[in-house]
């Protein structure tokens, strides 16, 4: 294999970094033939790209033999697809089948009592010594417990590649990568790592296709999110209520059981006193979640969500507990939502009747509608799109697969305008160029290191707005060079674990529709891993 510096993967390069210079990343290639709703090869290749993770060998014929119109109906339907293989490829990861509660049993309960064990000590012995899980913070090399607890994070991480690669379900793949996304969270923010495997498999991939509703309920009640935008600590400043829970719990002491979250102590004390209202929740639920930065709220709606929202807790985060509501911190007075009146004395119920409102709200239709077109047709969304399918989204009572349906079949998807218009996400990259080799996993973990190296790492994107799906986040000079040494290195077998049979299958990946430049550069491959790592380090390889 020649190196990355070799003159012919640094011409390919260069070449790559005056066509983003221009912005062609960022648009159809001129001259693009017009695709009809039909069963040819440059159609097909345009759906793969767009309701999954690019085209495998052999994809094209097989997906013009069952027909495109039967492959977009069957994708909307996952639960009805066969998925032989997935069992074997994630069997040995033995986390993701877990409950929040076992995760923290296994994994965070170990570091707390070190962590205690090592604080009790070293105040018997004055040593400053760092306490069990303190070290990767600091720089210092893991330690056994840590990287156990870290394997719960690497683990999910291995499964998003994994089912991006191999499931043949790859709508519900890519809109689980959307919804994720659009709900983010954040795996660093303290446990939140130890619920996402529950969040992603419980509360997200289920719901995809489901009623929008559904899905925001879910997610306002997950522990994942309650903890990451705090609003498990949101209580009622004139609080705590001297009121009979609903539901009587005894603790069990520290690490033995269930306890109240501080905010729920009606004499709690000091820094873990209720700290009153946080609006944080609130305030992306709208933003975020429903009616976009310009869904018509204003700051008093904000404030007034968030009261609703009191009292919406979780039983321990750190003992991997559940949803549960806590009416000795909720405001029970009355609240007015975007107009609507939300009678006193209403417990739980108030921050049900916001998401009712939210979910049915005109612009939660579009604000969703517009973020759907934008992933699978264009970063610029065409208006009359996301009108049909803000249209859609309202008569269906948010139903996702009926919009869906309304966007992957409507003109717009197939214009000659929207043909290799998207540029990809690492993630989305990655995915790709594994199935277009035809590579065979054995471990997906360092693939993970990859996704780091290229920019964005899994599960770990700090702002709750999620990953960019725009191609100005990803089309720079190091994301070009980068890509193209990933490109080199799996097509030359050199990704540790990650095994490439025969790397000329990726030469009709890209069809016939490339420029003169890439035609030119591909030529001057003297090896099969070469010319592979410069069809995937294409212009036109980046976009889908």
């Amino acid at each position: 294999m020649q190196s990355p510096q070799s003159p012919v993967v640094r011409a390919a390069i260069a070449a790559a970094l005056v066509l983003a210079g221009t912005g062609w990343l960022g648009r159809s290639p001129a001259g693009a033939a017009a695709a009809a709703f039909s069963n040819d090869d440059k159609t097909i290749l345009h759906v793969l790209n767009r309701i999954g993770f690019g085209p495998r060998p052999g994809d094209v014929e097989r997906v013009k033999a069952l027909g495109l119109q039967r492959y977009i109906d069957e994708q909307l339907r996952p639960e009805r697809i066969a998925d032989p293989n997935m069992p074997a490829r994630l069997g040995a990861l033995a986390t993701l089948g877990l409950s929040n509660r076992e995760i923290a049993d296994t994994y965070e309960l170990p570091q707390l009592q070190a962590r205690q064990a090592q604080k009790k000590d070293a105040a018997q012995t004055g040593d400053n010594a760092p306490a069990a899980g303190d070290n990767v913070d600091k720089g210092r090399m893991p330690d056994p417990l840590q990287q156990k607890a870290n394997r719960v994070v690497v683990e999910l991480s291995d499964q998003k590649i994994l089912r991006a690669v191999y499931s043949e379900r790859q709508l519900q793949e890519v809109l689980t990568d959307f919804w994720f996304n659009h709900f983010n969270v954040d795996a660093r923010k303290g446990p939140d790592r130890f619920m996402l495997t529950e969040y992603e498999r419980e509360v997200i991939r289920p719901r995809v296709l489901g009623k929008f509703h559904d899905l925001l309920e879910a997610d306002a009640k997950s522990p994942a999110m309650l903890f990451y935008l705090d609003n498990w600590m949101s209580a009622d400043p004139n609080g705590p209520h001297k009121q009979p829970m609903a539901a009587p719990r005894v603790g069990r002491g520290r690490f033995g059981g269930l306890m109240f979250p501080p905010a729920a102590r009606p004499n709690a004390q000091g820094k873990n006193a209720p700290k009153g209202l946080n609006e944080n929740y609130g305030r992306e639920l709208m933003e975020l979640h429903t009616l976009g930065v310009d869904g018509g709220y204003t700051q008093k709606d904000v404030t007034e969500v968030a009261r609703a929202f009191t009292g919406w807790t979780i039983q321990n985060p750190r003992l991997g507990g559940g949803f549960r509501f806590e009416p000795r911190i909720h405001d029970e007075g009355q609240k007015i939502v975007l107009g609507h009146v939300i009678k006193a004395g209403g417990g739980e119920r108030d921050g049900e009747q916001v998401l009712d409102i939210l979910a049915k709200h005109p612009s939660t239709a579009r604000f969703i509608a517009t973020k759907l077109v934008r992933r699978f047709v264009s970063d610029t969304p065409p208006p009359t799109l996301v009108d049909r399918a803000a249209a859609r989204f309202r008569e269906t009572d948010g139903d996702l697969r009926e919009v869906m349906r309304t966007i992957l079949t409507s003109p717009e998807f197939f214009a000659p305008e929207a043909y290799r218009a998207k540029v990809k996400t690492p993630f989305e990259f990655v995915a790709s160029a594994l199935r277009a080799t035809g590579a065979d996993i054995q471990d997906a973990t360092p693939l993970v290191r990859e996704m780091q190296q290229l920019g964005q790492p899994l599960y770990m994107c700090q702002p709750p707005t999620g990953y960019k799906d725009t191609a100005d986040a990803w089309v720079n000079t190091g994301a070009l060079v980068n890509r193209m040494n990933f490109s080199l290195l799996l097509a030359s077998n050199k990704v540790p674990r990650v095994t490439v049979a025969d790397p000329s299958t990726v030469n009709t990946i890209l069809g016939d529709d490339v420029s003169e430049t890439t035609r030119s550069t591909i030529a001057k491959a003297t090896s099969a891993p070469q010319m592979a790592a410069l069809t995937l380090g294409a212009p036109e390889f980046q976009r889908r």
